[in-house]
Formats: structure tokens, C-alpha cells, sequence
């Protein structure tokens, strides 16, 4: 399969470009349309409670939703800003699409106690389409930002996701524009050459543009994350550089032993290719995942980042071969080692050191991995606000604000709880004696609609403890909980309820795949193992940096108490998913040598001496790629950032250079062992297009 791929895409490699300059066009041109549709309606999970309310809020509720608009920074008592605050309020009360807009002046807890702070809330009508809220949410935020005073900020509600989504925009393009350099310049360091260091980028290049085309067009069918562009971005561009490594570095090496550029390439992609194709698929089967969730946020991240794996791999495998038969003949061949100088004699020193004292590698790495996974088990999820974006957003200077003026509490979202027909008045007197601060106003066709402001944040401990409360009382009423609280109740029940459906279903795809690839069933759970050693330990350190607080101001953030719901499911299934692609490069090249010699324990020094530069490389590159997007200061790209650079470093050094040696030496020949109807089915069935190495005559390369 892999042969008759390389040979289609050597023979015509004009036309294999050609295609994927048009895909790049595509994806640059028609794919960067999806920024406009990104959505932050992270935690909706359908057939929920709190979803469930929602629509019917949505069907029944005249009133729509709102922003805030924040004026400080002077005293407002002051007669020229009072009168401009009060024409502002007039126009906007004539803007389409507004429903109500309070006098500030006139409502109660609108001032500031201090005097130097006041609120203006704007509430939309219900039923406006996507296209008409936001015209009237632009112009209604443009007419109070034209009020003049020191500090004016609107934000929230809708616009809140406005806000994100351009503020995710602005730090791709940042970050693209620092980690491209970065990458060509380790490139460069790398290889050794210009040519050799772009072919990588330009695969990497394809890769984001598959990102924004497979975004799209999820986009059409089911919403998109504002979080989904960095975090498929930020794959899309490592994944395509790592599999671009590989091949070229296989390239370089068979065109040691021949002349013959378009050999070269097909000897490189029945071997190395073959590695690209079980790692792609790994990766793309963790990533699989996040299907098993009901959850719109976690399905649509699966099947937009599995998608932008698929290209990465399908470029590495056809774009890459026909760039290499045009301009790899002017890529040198790799060094050859001098006489009796060992290839990659660093790494087969560090494998041997590990074999030989396997034990107590085992018995020093494991513990300090289960250390730094310590605070795993206390690790909390909510929704989070305005306080994961940047100090310098609107939508954060709007809430320090107005923490800075007005009492705790001020603007949380309420705890909204739907009392439909047929709801007893002792039932809804249950449920306002549970706030203090709790309003009511009627709906059409009966019905009522509870909102009771709780202590602390609107996701916090004591808000979903209202939830959980207001839940017990309603008894068999026909009540339902809705809002910020109730909905990350709902997803943490979600993920506690399908999370091990999740790892069933990864587990079982990764093990049969690296059967599929190894002949071993020992291996893939001795793999499994060691993967979850290492991402425990990288999502440790996150809980203990953006949770607990620790060391978080050194990345611009701060402990907010609790990860972004976002950022726990996201680390583990990309994480697993990487970190079966460094295990796949090692793997092949332990298999190859065993193949070639029959010796179990050279073969793990052979496999590791011969990738261990190429993992290495690859897992330095990936990791200045997710710090690239650390830069922007947006938490939960900052945690998911911080996490996989964490899991993929921690995997490609401790993981794959220590306990991989070690462990397979613990197991010995036992490590591929396979029962016989299984052996026998590997046997049959296995992808085996790569032959064994064998010393050849080196021809030399005139080149």
C-alpha cells in the first residue's frame, strides 16, 4: 500500500503539488471564514438539564441576552458625564435588537458606593438570529464606548465570545509568526541545510491550512470552540514538522547507500512511512476519544483535530515524496559513521546504562513521576470568566472594574431556575428562601423564572452547591436549573459518567494498533503504562501552577482555583496521542534491528541509538510550538500549552530514553511475545511493507 502510494506520488510529483496548492489555497482562502463562527458555549451538553431549560428560556422568554457596559474612573455624579451617560442610554434604547436598557442613575445598585463607577445593562430581545444580535450588539457597545471618561469597557454575554474569538485570531497569528523562525532556525541546526529545513515548514504550512479548512467545515454542521483554533493550529503545525523530520531523516540516511533520488524516496516511505501512517492513525484513535462525549465542545475538538492529523499524515506521505524527487537530490546524504564510531552513540550509551541498571531506573523515575502527579486527585473544572483572558482585554478590565467599585457579587451570572405550568406556589417559595437575593419575574402561557444570585463566582463551589440544593427541594415539580452553576454540574456528570467509556475505547484502538504494528500484545500495555505515568505527571505540575497559583505569575497568569473545563480532557487525548507517536519511532527502528539481527537486547540499544536524535529533535520542536501559543495569555491555552510541553518533554526524555530501555529489558524476548493464533493472524494480516535493513555497498552519491 505504502510502495504504490510513494510510487503515484513520484511519478507525477508536479501534480501532487499542484493539488496541495490548491488545498492550501482553499484552506487560507475559504478556510480562514470559520474565525467568524467560533462560539464559547464551551460547557452545552444536549439532553442535559440545564440545556433542556435553556431551550425552553429561549422559546418562551421575550427577553434575550445581555452585556455590560462599565463607566470609571471619575465620579459619575459629575453633571456632564451624568448628561452623557443619559443620551447614551437613549440611543441605545433606539438601536434594533435592544429590549431594555436602565437608567443607571435611577436603578438601584447600578452607582458604585464610592461614586466613581457605574453600570449600564443592556438586555437583547429574544429570537434575534446570530447576524442580527451581533449588528445589535456592535452598535450598541460602540455607542457607550463613545462616552467620555477615563475607563469605558463593554463586554460580556454574547459579545464575551465576540471578544474571545478575535482575541484567539490575534494569538495565532502571533504565535505563528514567533514559532515558524524558531522551528526553520532548529531546522537549520538540525539538518544542516536551507533545503532540508524548509521542506518540513512547507508541510507544517499545509497542515495549518487543513486545521482552518477542517474547521470550517465542521463549522457548517455543529459549533466550533473558540479554543479550537490554537489547539488544532498548534498540533496541525507539530505534528506536520514531526513527521517531516522523520521522513527526511530516513531519506537522508537511504541515500547513503544509493544514488537513485526517486529509490531513495520509496525505500523512505515503505520504512519511515509506515511509522507516519500507525502514528497518525494513533494519534487520530485518541483523539477518538472525545466522541463518546455528548458534549458538542469535546466531539467537535475530536473530529477537528483527528481530521488535521490525517492531513499532516497524508502530506507526509504524498506531499513530502514528491518535493523530495524534485529537490532531494541536492539534500546531502547523512554523515556515515567513522570507523568504529557507534551511530548515535549518546543515546546507545544512555539505553545500555538503562538495560543494565534497570532496576534502579525504575525504582528513581517512577516515583518521581508519581510525585509530580500528586495533585491529580485534587483537581477541580469550572467554566471560568473574564479573568482567563489577558489583563489587557476588554472583557478583563470590564471585570476588574467592576471588582474594583462594586460588592462581591456584582454581574455573577445567576443560578436561573424555570418554574414551568404547574408549578406549586410552596415549591417556588422552597426555592427563593434559598438566596437571599432571589427575583421572579412571570413568563407567557404561565410558568415563572427564579434567578438567585449566589456568594462567590457564578461556576464556584458555593453556586453549584445552589444547584445541587434548589434540585433536592423542587421535588417532583416541573422545575429545571439552568445557567453558568448548572451547566458545569451537568458536564462534570458527563465526564464522570462517560470518562471510562472514553478510555475503553482508546485503549482498546491504541492496543490493537500497535499489535498491528509490534506482533506483541506485552507491548502495547507496557506501553499504555509508561504513557499514563508521564501524562499524570504533566497534569500534576498544570493543577499545581493554574489551580493552586504556584509559579503561574511567571507565565502572566494566576491560580484561579480551578482548570478551564476545556484544558483536562484536551491534555490527555492529545498528550496519549503524542506520546504513541514517539513511541512509534522508537519501536520501528527496535523492530528493524531485531529483524536484521535476532538479538533482543541489541535491538532495544540499536532502536534507540538510531531514533533517539530523531525523537529528541522532533519532541524540541513540538515543544516550541506549544510554547509559541503560550505567549498569548489566554489560561486555558496557557494550561493546555503548559501540559502537553510538559507531557511531551517528560515522555520524550525520561519515558522514552529511560523506562523504555529499561522496561524492555525487564521483559527481555517476553516484550514481543504474542499468542499463537495471534501470532499467526500478525503474521497474515500485518502491514509489512518495509524490508529489514542489510549491509549494501555504499554507492557513492555524486551528489
Amino acid at each position: 500500500m505504502l510502495t504504490a502510494l510513494a510510487r503515484t506520488a513520484t511519478r507525477r510529483p508536479l501534480t501532487v503539488m499542484l493539488l496541495w496548492g490548491l488545498f492550501l489555497l482553499l484552506g487560507f482562502g475559504l478556510g480562514t471564514g470559520v474565525f467568524a463562527r467560533l462560539s464559547d458555549n464551551v460547557p452545552e451538553v444536549p439532553g442535559t438539564e440545564s440545556e433542556s431549560a435553556a431551550r425552553y428560556l429561549e422559546e418562551m422568554d421575550p427577553a434575550g441576552s445581555s452585556v455590560t457596559g462599565v463607566v470609571a474612573g471619575t465620579p459619575v455624579a459629575d453633571a456632564g458625564l451624568r448628561a452623557e451617560v443619559e443620551r447614551a442610554v437613549a440611543d441605545v434604547r433606539e438601536v434594533a435588537g435592544v429590549a431594555a436598557v436602565p437608567d443607571p442613575y435611577a436603578t438601584p445598585g447600578m452607582i458604585a458606593e464610592d461614586g466613581h463607577a457605574l453600570i449600564v445593562p443592556v438586555t437583547l430581545e429574544g429570537g434575534l438570529d446570530d447576524d442580527a444580535e451581533e449588528r445589535t450588539l456592535d452598535a450598541a457597545a460602540e455607542r457607550i464606548r463613545e462616552i467620555d471618561a477615563p475607563d469605558v469597557h463593554v463586554s460580556g454575554g454574547p459579545l464575551l465570545g465576540l471578544q474571545m474569538g478575535e482575541r484567539a485570531q490575534q494569538d495565532v497569528k502571533n504565535a505563528e509568526l514567533i514559532s515558524l523562525p524558531v522551528v526553520l532556525a532548529l531546522l537549520l541546526v538540525v539538518f544542516g541545510g536551507l533545503r532540508s529545513a524548509l521542506l518540513p515548514l512547507v508541510v507544517a504550512v499545509s497542515g495549518i491550512a487543513g486545521a482552518f479548512l477542517a474547521l470550517f467545515l465542521f463549522s457548517e454542521v455543529t459549533d466550533i470552540s473558540v479554543y479550537a483554533i490554537q489547539v488544532t493550529t498548534m498540533l496541525g503545525l507539530g505534528l506536520a514538522v514531526d513527521y517531516a523530520l522523520l521522513m527526511l531523516v530516513r531519506f537522508r540516511e537511504e541515500r547513503r547507500t544509493t544514488e537513485d533520488v526517486v529509490e531513495a524516496v520509496h525505500r523512505t516511505v515503505a520504512a519511515a512511512g509506515r511509522t507516519v501512517l500507525f502514528s497518525g492513525l494513533t494519534v487520530a484513535v485518541s483523539l477518538t476519544g472525545l466522541l463518546v462525549f455528548p458534549s458538542v465542545f469535546l466531539r467537535s475538538m475530536g473530529l477537528a483535530v483527528a481530521a488535521v492529523v490525517v492531513i499532516d499524515m497524508l502530506a507526509a506521505l504524498t506531499l513530502l515524496p514528491a518535493l523530495l524527487v524534485r529537490f532531494g537530490g541536492r539534500i546531502p546524504p547523512a554523515k556515515t559513521p567513522r570507523n568504529g564510531e557507534e551511530e548515535g552513540r549518546f543515546f546507545a550509551r544512555v539505553a545500555r546504562f538503562a538495560a543494565r541498571r534497570k532496576v534502579a531506573v525504575l525504582a528513581v523515575t517512577v516515583p518521581v513521576l508519581l510525585v509530580l502527579a500528586l495533585p491529580v486527585p485534587g483537581m477541580s473544572i469550572a467554566v471560568g470568566d473574564a479573568r482567563q483572558l489577558p489583563a489587557d482585554s476588554e472583557a478583563r478590565q470590564l471585570q476588574d472594574t467592576v471588582a474594583a467599585h462594586f460588592p462581591p457579587g456584582t454581574g455573577v451570572s445567576p443560578v436561573v431556575v424555570v418554574a414551568r405550568p404547574g408549578t406549586d406556589d410552596a415549591t417556588a417559595d422552597r426555592i427563593r428562601a434559598l438566596g437571599p437575593r432571589a427575583t421572579t419575574r412571570e413568563l407567557p402561557r404561565g410558568g415563572a423564572v427564579i434567578e438567585i444570585r449566589p456568594p462567590g463566582e457564578a461556576d464556584g463551589a458555593e453556586a453549584t452547591a445552589l444547584v445541587e440544593r434548589v434540585r433536592e427541594v423542587r421535588g417532583d415539580a416541573p422545575v429545571e436549573v439552568t445557567g453558568t452553576a448548572a451547566r458545569l454540574v451537568d458536564f462534570r456528570e458527563m465526564l464522570a459518567e462517560r470518562a471510562p467509556w472514553a478510555a475503553l475505547t482508546v485503549l482498546a484502538g491504541i492496543v490493537v494498533l500497535l499489535f498491528a504494528f509490534t506482533g506483541s500484545v506485552l507491548l502495547p500495555l507496557r506501553t499504555v503504562v509508561t504513557t499514563l505515568l508521564s501524562l499524570a505527571a504533566a497534569l500534576g505540575v498544570v493543577v499545581w501552577v493554574f489551580q493552586d497559583g504556584h509559579l503561574a505569575g511567571l507565565l502572566g497568569a494566576e491560580g484561579l482555583g480551578a482548570l478551564s473545563l476545556t484544558a483536562p480532557p484536551l491534555i490527555v487525548a492529545i498528550a496519549f496521542g503524542l506520546a504513541m507517536d514517539y513511541e512509534l519511532f522508537i519501536l520501528a527502528r527496535m523492530r528493524e534491528a531485531r529483524l536484521r539481527s535476532g538479538d533482543d537486547q541489541e535491538a532495544v540499544v540499536t532502536g534507540l541509538s538510531r531514533s533517539g536524535r530523531v525523537v529528541t529533535c522532533a519532541a524540541l520542536l513540538l515543544a516550541v510550538v506549544f510554547a509559541a501559543f503560550m505567549t498569548g495569555g489566554f489560561s486555558p491555552i496557557l494550561q493546555i500549552g503548559l501540559g502537553l510541553t510538559l507531557a511531551v518533554l517528560i515522555d520524550a526524555t525520561v519515558v522514552r530514553m529511560l523506562l523504555v530501555p529499561a522496561t524492555m529489558a525487564l521483559l527481555g524476548r517476553h516484550a514481543w511475545w504474542a499468542p499463537r493464533p495471534l501470532r499467526r493472524a500478525h503474521e497474515r494480516f500485518g502491514v509489512r511493507e518495509e524490508q529489514p535493513e542489510v549491509p549494501r555497498e555504499k554507492v557513492p552519491s555524486g551528489v
